[in-house]
């Protein structure tokens, strides 16, 4: 057609071809391979340098909650991991990663359409980089979660295979299809079910319907109270406060003014539905266990009953513990522009208000994204080893959707195969890695015990 722009595609043989013809340079054995380096970084330096930006009355909180277990860590210190996983082999082959894709950053949400979705669901390190870091940080969590929950190490490796294999074998689907299908195509609350024994459909039932129920009228009367006629956030200091150690009410006004430049991120159909909303209150919220100690806000807004409640959340978002590690750099100076726009990329459908903003006085940045949608999470703690196996099948699955949509499937699968070496690769690197991981939380440990780091726990 004229005026077209004219682009040449190579077929998906030759893709899948060129996947294959990289195991001749990283053999997929090569995957499996961990051995820290001589001169591998200290891991309390590292997180010293993770909450050097960081709210510091906050980080003893973040740091108490790391010590809980050798999984909290985990989730605490993706740079840690992502230190390591720069020294190990890999395939060149780039996707929009997750850069935190632990268990338990997927969960239900509930679509614009409202129907629940279970999708990839933390985008706060999100950048283009290697498709094997996010399966294998997967992994490792599902290796280090059994270990925590005193299942045997057959089940943690169980459950690393399950989650590998579903990466492997869903990809190729996805190499399969046309791509306006891997567009579209999404794991719903359904699809969630069907996987489960008949006495996981009734667990996962009933973390479906608490999903449902998780919205912000269902919220009002639970996160604030009447207070001199007027509703207000309740406070429960010191993770939830209206008292601000910093500069008080100038940060108040400075986020007000922000969220003026959030609604312009917006697209232009959305603005009208978040107009019939006012203001009401503010306040400074603690939230997960990697994001304590970073600047992050709930919102309250009511419509016109008083009754029709929104609450957005204003989370701050820093550089990517990714970003020193991988190829190309974040095209976008705001890192809550790269949260939102990842996020995009990756998930199969996304909160209709998720945008972001600034404090150009501060120079920091935020993305915006409601506090309840119909969010739900799996209850790790009390899955036994089939149940964690099917969970991690389940996000498997998940991963490889998100990265076909923004990597070549074709390439991938190439690489992959069809046989078992690389869930092999991938159980061997996670046993060991769960290894190195046990041996850092000690190391944080130590550094509490010394006085080196100071930890609050029970917050």
């Amino acid at each position: 057609m004229r005026g077209m722009p004219s682009a040449t595609h190579t077929s998906r043989g030759v893709r899948q071809a060129k996947g294959k013809s990289l195991r001749e340079t990283v053999p997929r054995t090569g995957l499996a391979t961990w051995k820290p380096r001589a001169d591998r970084p200290d891991p309390i330096s590292l997180l010293e340098q993770s909450n050097s930006t960081r709210l510091s009355d906050l980080v003893p909180i973040r740091n108490g909650r790391m010590l809980v277990s050798p999984f909290t860590y985990l989730r605490g210190s993706p740079i840690v991991m992502m230190s390591d996983f720069a020294t190990t082999a890999t395939t060149g082959i780039e996707v929009q990663a997750c850069g935190d894709a632990h268990l338990l950053n997927f969960g239900l949400y509930g679509a614009p359409d409202r129907a629940l979705v279970f999708d990839v669901n933390d985008f706060d390190e999100t950048l283009p980089g290697p498709w094997e870091w996010d399966l294998k940080r997967l992994t490792v969590s599902l290796v280090v979660a059994a270990r925590d929950n005193g299942l045997t190490e057959e089940h943690g490796k169980e459950a690393a295979r399950s989650a590998a294999a579903a990466y492997r074998t869903h990809m190729r689907t996805y190499a399969g299809m046309g791509n306006l299908d891997v567009y579209y195509e999404r794991v719903d609350a359904d699809q969630v079910l069907a996987v489960q024994s008949a006495a996981g459909r009734k667990i996962a039932q009933k973390g479906i319907d608490r999903a449902k129920r998780h919205t912000g009228v269902d919220a009002l009367p639970k996160l604030t109270a009447m207070v001199d006629g007027h509703r207000q956030i309740i406070d429960n200091p010191p993770l939830v406060t209206h008292n601000y150690p910093d500069d008080g009410d100038a940060a108040i006004h400075r986020m007000i003014a922000g969220f003026h430049d959030y609604v312009k991120t917006l697209p232009d159909e959305r603005r009208p539905l978040l107009e019939r909303y006012t203001f009401v209150d503010f306040a400074r919220k603690v939230v997960g266990v990697g994001s304590v100690g970073t600047r992050c806000f709930v919102m309250l807004l009511l419509g016109a009953d008083g009754k029709d409640a929104l609450f957005l959340q204003i989370k701050e978002a820093q550089t990517s513990v990714l970003e020193p590690h991988v190829a190309h750099k974040s095209r976008y100076k705001n890192q809550g522009q790269r949260v939102v726009v990842g996020q995009h990329m990756m998930q199969a459908a996304s909160d209709i208000f998720l945008g972001w903003t600034s404090d150009p006085d501060e120079g920091r940045y935020y993305y915006v994204r409601q506090l309840r949608d119909m969010k739900g999470s799996a209850n790790v703690e009390g899955m036994d080893g089939a149940a964690l196996a099917r969970y991690g099948d389940l996000c498997g699955w998940t991963l490889a959707r998100a990265h076909a949509r923004t990597g070549d499937p074709s390439e991938l699968t190439g690489y992959i195969g069809t046989g078992a070496a690389l869930d092999d690769a991938i159980v061997a690197f996670s046993t060991a890695y769960a290894d190195q991981n046990e041996k850092d939380y000690e190391a944080l440990q130590a550094a509490v015990k010394s006085g080196r780091v100071k930890a609050e726990t029970g917050v």
